[in-house]
């Protein structure tokens, strides 16, 4: 979606949703000690840093209590955040994130420093464009917290195994995105029901070592022989854990 279309779509946007803004501030304020809006450093286009706003959904400072992921049962999730995590009424204050610039309505999620850090060659592939608030790994992986409640170490997992195939997936769609493309997935996401009709994701590992990679990114140097590691196929047996849902190792191969 062009820039300015973007702005006046979610200026408006936020116009038309503040009473449900304010109602959702109020119940927070209401049903647990902390503040309105949880905020956090995410990486953005072509490394840019910027801060990603939510509508908090669990304890204060639960950061410092547990991992940076979360998974079905959390005890730091409060009642009326499982709410707003269901429904996606957190993910609302992020409008303001794409009327700033930091953040598109369709493209890859945005992670935090931290795990950048492990895949950077990766990300800035798939960092070319910006982050969005949804694409089509966000709709194949709805139900992502309960594939994450089916493993031993849910961070371990996600960072593991999950991060670098939804990685492979996000710089593929990089490629194939559209207006089209990405209208439909926003419809897709706003009425629940056709999210099994929108784009399928392909979570297959890239082929490891990329010549894409070392195309793309000539000074690395002694890292090129980091990045076939990073791209290998990581076959670990919690794979099972994301079945059913549309990620196998084998999918798409």
């Amino acid at each position: 979606m062009p820039r300015p279309m973007e702005v006046v779509f979610c200026g408006l946007g936020l116009l038309a949703l503040t009473p449900v803004l304010l109602l959702v501030a109020l119940l927070l304020k209401l049903t647990s000690p902390g503040p309105i809006l949880f905020r956090q450093i995410r990486v953005g286009q072509r490394g840019r840093r910027f801060e990603l706003l939510k509508f908090r959904s669990m304890v204060d400072r639960a950061e410092s209590a547990g991992p940076l992921v979360t998974a079905t049962g959390d005890a730091r999730i409060t009642t009326f955040g499982r709410f707003l995590r269901r429904t996606k009424l957190d993910e609302l204050p992020q409008l303001w994130n794409v009327v700033r610039g930091d953040m598109a309505l369709v493209g890859p999620r945005p992670e935090v420093p931290r795990y950048v850090a492990r895949y950077p060659q990766l990300f800035a592939l798939a960092l070319i464009q910006r982050p969005g608030i949804t694409d089509v790994c966000t709709l194949q992986l709805r139900r992502e917290e309960e594939i994450l409640g089916r493993v031993r170490d849910p961070e371990r997992y996600y960072v593991e195994t999950l991060l670098p195939r939804k990685l492979a997936a996000a710089i593929r769609e990089g490629w194939r995105r559209s207006p089209g493309r990405d209208l439909w997935v926003l419809v897709a996401t706003t009425v629940p029901g056709l999210a099994r009709l929108a784009p399928r994701a392909d979570f297959r590992p890239l082929a490891a070592p990329s010549p894409l990679l070392a195309a793309r990114r000539p000074s690395v140097g002694a890292d090129a022989s980091a990045a076939g590691a990073l791209v290998e196929d990581l076959d670990l047996p919690a794979d099972r854990a994301a079945s059913g849902f549309g990620i196998g190792v084998n999918a798409g191969a």
